[in-house]
């Protein structure tokens, strides 16, 4: 069954997109729509797909069978909603969006439609976060006591100048958290298991003419009653590859973006010390930590294979609809902690209302 994408928004990430799709078998980037007829043209032009200046027209191609949002996070809702309505596919950047409200909208249309939806994450699918989740199933670390992310990276300020969007809280949804910290946010809901109560600290310390945090602290309690810390900011010169760490009372592991660089247990496997050496130079990109576009597309190739098996054999891919919520409701309980001063329980009753910081001069 060959596979042909529609890429809706045709910034930097759309060519993260277009890789993946060339390296499955069967899949093809038949259209792009982009808000401005000339990004759209251009994209065709390096891509030798069919350029829309109309998105209906787009979603009218009978060719299109999935679409792939690539738009500013808090545009995502509107193209998606109008895509799965015409029964197409939808895969979403990350975030899913930036309200609860309008992810559900998503979700919604996408059951009402029968479509399949999934939101990119594509560091649920590297090796070393697949072997973390397998020890974790398996009970290798007895009682989990803490699962901590530190998502230390850097953004100059012309990235945030690049784009009117950035930093903004209607269409960035965010700063640090929502936009880079939130691949790690989710590697920690799916390894750990649901978030029960969060407290936090945001501040805007390094960047100008933002409304939104550069620098995150939050204390996380899972529902499982084990602690944790999610770090983030995009002002640590240089940057660093972001770290996951899992602890137990029978084993730890660490990750670094897609090293192994902790793999220690109570009762030692025979294949453990091969796979510590295999897995400790994994990562051959910068990972994103300075350079946004310093990011390989084979986690998105791998993701956009799990859409097309759902498509194909029926089901849910591994990152659906709700599981893209979950990390959006995640940052915005910390955003609300931040902002309140005080401890927030989830799940989150609605969206919380949160304030734009003063930009500065």
């Amino acid at each position: 069954m060959a596979l042909g994408f529609g890429i809706i928004g045709c910034g930097m990430i759309a060519n993260f997109h277009v890789r993946a799709v060339n390296d499955i078998r069967g899949a093809k980037v038949v259209g792009c729509f982009d808000m401005v007829p000339a990004a759209a043209d251009a994209f065709a032009e390096r891509t030798g797909c069919q350029p829309y200046h109309r998105l209906e027209e787009m979603l009218a191609n009978p060719q299109v069978d999935v679409v792939t949002i690539c738009t500013p996070s808090g545009a995502h809702m509107e193209p998606a909603v109008a895509a799965a309505r015409a029964g197409k596919h939808v895969i979403v950047e990350k975030p899913l969006e930036v309200t609860l409200k309008r992810c559900d909208r998503i979700i919604d249309a996408c059951r009402e439609a029968g479509v399949v939806l999934s939101t990119i994450f594509p560091s649920r699918f590297h090796e070393s976060s697949q072997l973390l989740k397998g020890a974790i199933d398996k009970g290798r670390f007895g009682t989990l006591t803490m699962g901590d992310a530190y998502v230390k990276w850097y953004r100059t300020q012309q990235y945030y100048d690049s784009g009117a969007w950035r930093g903004t809280w209607k269409l960035d949804g965010g700063g640090a958290l929502m936009n880079q910290a939130i691949h790690s946010v989710d590697l920690l809901a799916w390894l750990m298991g649901p978030v029960a109560e969060i407290t936090a600290q945001t501040a805007t310390l390094a960047h100008e003419r933002i409304e939104v945090e550069d620098v995150a602290l939050a204390t996380i309690r899972y529902a499982n009653g084990a602690l944790g810390v999610i770090e983030a900011t995009t002002a640590a010169f240089p940057g660093r590859l972001k770290r996951i760490e899992i602890h137990g009372s029978e084993g730890s592991a660490a990750l670094e973006e897609e090293d192994i660089t902790q793999w220690d247990f109570a009762r030692p496997l025979r294949s453990d010390a091969a796979l510590r050496e295999r897995m400790a130079g994994k990562t051959e990109t910068g990972g994103g930590a300075a350079d946004p576009a310093a990011i390989g597309h084979h986690g998105h190739a791998a993701l956009f294979r799990d859409v097309a098996r759902a498509i194909k054999q029926g089901g849910q891919p591994l990152v659906d609809g709700a599981e893209g919520r979950r990390s959006v409701e995640i940052i915005l309980a910390i955003y609300k902690a931040a902002e309140t001063g005080r401890s927030v329980r989830l799940p989150l009753d609605s969206d919380p209302v949160l304030k734009a910081r003063p930009r500065q001069k």
